[in-house]
């Protein structure tokens, strides 16, 4: 049996047992309060944000939510808060589909859900597919891409009203066009005003919504791994059932987000149209924003217009959370 040779009591630890050393009595404290300060930190970054936020949106969010319960006319500008409480009544107005106004605001808001609808399908469509082609390497890529995001640079007010000189009827370029170089039509149409109105007004939200779509989903299509269309090539699919099983379930979770907030944006616009057709846009291009806006801007019944406004509010909530509930549940990732 061998002896194992006791340690010296005053030996020092060797280079594999690491020594204790107790703390000191103000170190526990010390490491508390930097633990603190590391917790408190991300609140205090976020801090400037949300006073921003509480100062440009929720304040006055709130107020247009106590203006929608009073009888907010033009004798009451001056002071609105002296304006007489009319409770639920404005809401009961704006609902009443049997009264003009009602009947107004109903066909306002299912023009806005044509129309983005058609929008959002559009954009989607197109910039997905401008994203797809051009993913291959090829000479010229770099500048078509800058090309695309031509739309989404220019500012709001100077695309709108280039489409809006372009939609004359006299001197418009899409007249000169479709007309007179093309022979479409018996005569030139009428853009701005008519039913045409709600064609030209999806023209232009196409046109400068889908490059957004198109850099959004160029962005998602660089997680796709290469290898995975190398393989699916190999076993003979083609381009279409590629595009089926690998790219559309990889860009799920972008398109997801990606949907959703071309939907509110779509839902909400208020400088296409406000832009392209002026204070009062025609009836069969008459989105809700800009019926709301008359209504408040044109008849001074501010009262009116902020409970439809809260009206939209709402319905934008309920078909948000649906939408994310929708959406979320059973998510999974491409297994690769």
């Amino acid at each position: 049996m061998t002896k194992t040779a006791a340690a010296p009591a005053n030996a020092s630890p060797g280079p594999s047992t690491p020594a204790v050393r107790s703390a000191a009595p103000g170190e526990a404290p010390a490491a508390r309060r930097s633990g603190r300060r590391r917790l408190a930190l991300p609140y205090l970054l976020l801090l400037p944000a949300l006073l921003l936020e509480l100062l440009v949106h929720l304040v006055p969010m709130l107020m247009g939510i106590g203006m929608s319960f009073k009888q907010l006319t033009q004798f009451f500008i001056a002071n609105w808060s002296q304006a007489p409480w009319t409770g639920l009544d404005n809401y009961s107005v704006a609902i009443d589909f049997d009264a003009p106004l009602g009947e107004a605001l109903l066909k306002s808001f299912l023009t806005t859900c044509l129309f983005t609808v058609l929008s959002v399908g559009l954009c989607w469509l197109l910039g997905t597919a401008a994203a797809v082609l051009l993913q291959e390497n090829f000479r010229g890529r770099g500048l078509l891409r800058t090309l695309f995001l031509v739309p989404y640079a220019l500012p709001v007010y100077a695309a709108v009203i280039t489409w809006a000189f372009m939609f004359q009827h006299d001197n418009g370029v899409i007249n000169h066009v479709l007309h007179d170089q093309l022979g479409i039509g018996d005569s030139p149409a009428f853009w701005l005003i008519g039913d045409n109105s709600f064609w030209a007004l999806l023209t232009v939200s196409v046109w400068k919504g889908w490059p957004f779509a198109f850099l959004t989903v160029t962005a998602g299509l660089q997680t796709v791994p290469r290898e995975m269309y190398e393989a699916a090539a190999l076993d003979g699919a083609g381009v279409w059932r590629q595009i089926r099983h690998i790219t559309l379930p990889f860009l799920r979770p972008v398109n997801q987000v990606l949907v959703l907030v071309l939907f509110l944006w779509t839902f909400n616009d208020f400088n296409t149209p406000f832009v392209l057709f002026g204070r009062a846009a025609p009836e069969a291009a008459d989105l809700i924003s800009l019926h709301i806006y008359q209504s408040s801007f044109q008849t001074w019944n501010f009262g009116a217009g902020s409970a439809m406004s809260v009206l939209l509010l709402l319905f934008l909530l309920v078909v948000t959370g649906a939408y994310l509930l929708l959406t979320t549940r059973g998510r999974r990732t491409p297994d690769v």
